[in-house]
Order: C-alpha cells, then structure tokens, then sequence
C-alpha cells in the first residue's frame, strides 16, 4: 500500500494498524496525519510507547498520558485512583484521536490498561471509548523489553483482547523511502521472511572490517549501552582545539521537562569542537537534513555562535536552535530548545529506532533479543556504509509467530486496498466530512501550524509562569521577573491550577485566616452573587477587613 491510499483511509475515521518495514516512511505519514486534524480542529493526543519516539512527533509517552505510568496491572482501585486525577479528565475529555506510535515495544497487558483506562474516562464502552486510534509501528523491530518476575506480561499486543475488539484496518506500507541500495534492500527483505542465505551472509561478511568512503569515520551502533557517552566525550578530547558548549533551554513544569531530557537525543550541555563528528537529531527538509545526517563542525557563527558542519553528502549548513516539545489540544506542555546535534561516534542500537544513517560501524556479536539485528542495519542508506565488527547468525533471527502474523497482516492490507479503492471520490469525501462531523472539527481548514521549529513556535505565557513557581518565587517575584502586573500573575495561577493540579503553590498561599474570612463572606452571599469579588469585598469592608481584589482573588483558590 502507498502511503496515500493509507492517508486516505485514515481521513475516514477507521481504526488503524500502520505498518511496513524499517523506512517505509510510517512516523512521515503519522505527522501528516497529526498535521490535517489539527488543520480540522480536531484534537489528537499524540503518543508513543518510548520517550524517543514521541519526541519524533512532539508528543508524550503513551503510558504518562493515559496515566499508567509503571503499573504492571490495573484494578477498579486503580481505576478509582487516576479518576480523581483532575488533569486526566480534562485530556480525555478532549481527545477524539489517539496515536501510539512503535507498538512493537508495548506489551500486550499495557494496550488492555490503555484501552480500559480510555472506556473509563469516555464514559463509552465502544473500543478504547470511541477514540479513533492510531497504532504504529513494525513487529519485527524491537520487542517488549521484560520485567524478570512480572507475570502480568503478556507478549505482543496483537495477542490482546484489545487488539481483537479494536479490530483495526492494517495499512501495510511497501514503498522503501530510506534505503537506495539493492543489495541492502534484498537482505533486509530476506530477514523479514526468515529466508537469508548464504548469499546475503557472504555479503554481510564482506563488510567485517570495511572501510567506509572517503575514509569517514562512522557512527558505531551498540547493543549494549557501553558508556557511549563516555566513547563520545573520549574521541571529543582528542581534539586539539577549543571547545565550545551551547546550552539547552527550557519552559514548562519540570516533570515533563525532565521527561523531554530523558527521552530527546539532544545533549543538555552540547560540547563541540572544530572538527567533532557530530549526527543530525532533527528533521529540516528545507534546511537539508535529516534526523541522522553526519557531518563534522567545520566552525562556529561569530554573532549568534550556531555551530556550521558540512554534511557528508558535501553540504554546509549553519544550524540554529530546534524545538522539542509535548504538545496536547494544539497548546505547548512543556519544552525544550537545543541544536539538533549530539556527538556521533557511538550510540546505542534502542536509541538510534527512527533514525536514516548515512553509515555506521555495528558490533552484532552480543545481539540479546530478536530485531536488534534488523534495527541496527535498517538505520544505514546502503550495504557500503555499513562496516561491521562482527555478527553471529542469531543477530538476524527474526520471531516466528511474528514472520507467520507479518503475512496475515499483508493479507488484509492487500484487501483493505482493494475495499477502499473502490470508493468513488463522493463516496470518500462523504466519509472524510462525515469523520470531521463526527469528531467536532471544522470543515474548512485552518492555518496549519509548522511543527518542531523554534522559529515558528511562541510558548505559552502561562507555562513561563508555572517554571518561576516551580523555582519558588512569590507572586511579587515573579511580577517583577516578568515585568507584568501581580493580578496578572495571579489570573495565571488560576489557570495553572487547573490545568497543572500537580503544582506546589505554597509559597504564594495566603494565609489560612484570610482564606476563612473571604470564605465566610462568600457563604453570606445569595447565589446569583457567589464567587463575585466586589461583593466579597463589600462584606469585608463593613467586618472592617482590609483585602485587595487580587488577595481576595487568591483566597478563593484556596478555598
């Protein structure tokens, strides 16, 4: 299936199971997808089964949006406990589409606590409470990771209940859109279908030791997180020249910062040096790179100090600082802002999932489960930018049931393409409008929003607010921090207590006896004037009680 006859499937509303081999280009079609709902005003809850991936969408983790955080299993006590979570029932009340992307890693138990927690929010037993749902990704990459003595665990998601009722249309992608070489096409083709031969073996041992062109020193891919950091900042002191370190920033509550860091490629110091090896971590077709173009640092900007790298294909680019961010309903969480580079010569095999590389040197003699092999050389364009260290042949074994379940899974995209294509285009766009309706978008679409780019994204004046509280400050403080007046801030604070429950705000809480008096002249007021500040105030005044607007105004959020 292409991916435009799978875009078309999913404007029509049907659940979905994207799928199609490593570059197949599933998380391009995924933000296409995002990017035409919110065109409709329709809210989408982006998500992914790893930190990484989601930062490929500027979305969330799939378990700290659906609030299962770590739990291993769900019962109504547990129910009970995310139903008093306020924030919760905001964001299930306004998502009408959910998106999980790199399913292959999520365990079969953890979809059925997603799926009950979804019913339970939606106050609808339809599948996942009606949500339109979006799974992603590729079995045959890399699996669950397992717990040692958690028995709730339960393999592939395809072997839930909550696959079976979601019952999703697969959308099998087929047009190959990373690799430009034959050689490494056929060999990851015959891994797929279990049938590798000597042939490929030969070519893959062809490739021990190889040096790469023009004498560049590739990206070594780990399957073992062997301090690559410590590899990095190695070869990085190697070099006899000054270093220069470009600092992240950040804006949002430290929670989710704190997820962005540890789920974001993108070093929180940035060290650089002229001549480091350093790796794209960031889409930007029109800058003309990608997430995993190499290059080197060939020099720094004089004014806004951005560093400049040719790319390996020859291209000189001056690369300014990117976004990072988890977006919900349109509006940014929280966010981080870096340049989109981190130190290139190792990585580990998990973190570089997602990733096109122009070459890499892969050490696959202590392969431990199955995909890894598959992952590793699914990351490189061609056979000749790959030099291996080593491989054994378990390192391309692929999962039986998966090789058996691939083939049915192709069988019905095979049918589903053949379903929709005989939708005449009233037919299509009668089921598109009738999805919009549905879902309480607008037909007529809007401004898209270009995603990722600091250039184009302005952070919310609320979240600024909530990082000065979550470092302590006073509302006083923070008035002057911001140069805004106090009962601005405190309208902010409003809103960050709904939004962000989560928030300590002890430091701007007034006292409990101001509290109790504008709560016993609240309670003397009639109901057409309750919660009103002048008539507050006005009670107050004849009890001789000196408040301000904006303390009376506090006091009612602690009441």
């Amino acid at each position: 299936m292409t991916q435009e006859q799978a875009f078309l499937i999913m404007k029509t509303g049907v659940n979905i199971y994207l799928t199609g081999s490593a570059g197949s280009g599933k998380t391009y079609l995924l933000n296409k997808y995002i990017r035409y709902l919110e065109s409709h005003d329709i809210p989408v809850a982006v998500t992914a089964s790893t930190g990484i991936a989601a930062t490929h969408m500027n979305g969330m983790t799939i378990h700290s949006w659906s609030g299962i955080g770590i739990r291993n299993f769900l019962d109504e006590r547990g129910l009970s406990e995310l139903e008093d979570k306020k924030y919760l029932w905001k964001r299930f009340e306004k998502a009408r589409v959910l998106i999980i992307d790199e399913v292959s890693m999520l365990h079969a138990s953890q979809l059925e606590m997603i799926e009950k927690v979804c019913r339970r929010f939606k106050r609808n037993d339809k599948p996942f409470g009606g949500l339109q749902v979006i799974l992603s990704g590729d079995f045959f990459q890399l699996p669950p990771i397992s717990k040692i003595g958690n028995e709730n665990e339960s393999g592939m998601i395809f072997n839930s209940k909550s696959w079976q009722i979601l019952n999703p249309a697969v959308c099998y992608l087929e047009e190959q859109h990373r690799q430009i070489d034959n050689e490494l096409t056929e060999i990851l083709n015959m891994i797929r279908s279990n049938n590798i031969g000597e042939k490929h073996f030969d070519q893959l041992r062809s490739r021990i030791g190889a040096k790469l062109k023009n004498g560049t020193k590739a990206t070594k891919l780990y399957t073992h997180n062997i301090n690559v950091d410590d590899i990095n900042n190695i070869e990085l002191g190697l070099i006899n020249s000054e270093e220069k370190i470009i600092q992240m920033t950040s804006s949002g509550p430290e929670p989710l910062v704190d997820l962005l860091k540890k789920s974001c490629l993108a070093h929180e110091k940035l060290k650089l040096k002229i001549g480091a090896e350093v790796m794209c971590i960031k889409n930007n077709f029109e800058e003309g790179y990608v997430n995993g173009s190499r290059g080197k640092v060939i020099g720094f900007e004089k004014e806004s100090g951005n560093p400049i790298i040719e790319l390996y294909n020859g291209k000189k680019i001056s690369l300014k600082p990117e976004l990072w961010a988890i977006e919900e309903d349109g509006k940014i969480k929280a966010s981080l802002s870096q340049i989109p580079l981190r130190l290139a010569w190792a990585i580990t095999i998990h973190k570089s999932q997602g990733m096109s590389l122009d070459n890499a040197e892969i050490d696959l003699t202590r392969s431990f489960s199955y995909g890894m092999g598959y992952v590793a050389l699914s990351r490189v364009r061609s056979l000749d930018g790959i030099s291996l260290v080593g491989f054994n042949a378990e390192a391309l074994l692929v999962d039986p049931d998966i090789l058996e379940f691939d083939q049915e899974l192709k069988n019905i995209s095979f049918s589903n393409e053949l379903l929709f294509k005989k939708l005449q285009k009233e037919e299509q766009e009668k089921l598109e409008i009738d999805f919009i309706t549905r879902m309480g978008g607008n037909l007529h679409e809007g401004k898209k929003v270009k995603r990722g780019n600091i250039r184009d994204t302005k952070i919310s004046t609320i979240l600024i607010t909530k990082e000065l509280l979550d470092k302590g400050l006073n509302i006083k403080e923070i008035a002057r921090e911001r140069n805004l007046t106090q009962g601005t801030i405190i309208s902010h604070i409003e809103k960050i207590m709904g939004e962000y429950p989560e928030t300590i705000v002890t430091q701007v809480r007034p006292s409990q006896k101001e509290i109790n008096l504008v709560k016993k002249a609240n309670s003397k007021l009639k109901d057409n004037e309750k919660g009103k500040l002048s008539p507050i105030k006005t009670l107050l005044e004849k009890d001789k009680v000196d408040l301000s607007f904006e303390e009376i105004r506090l006091a009612k959020l602690f009441i």
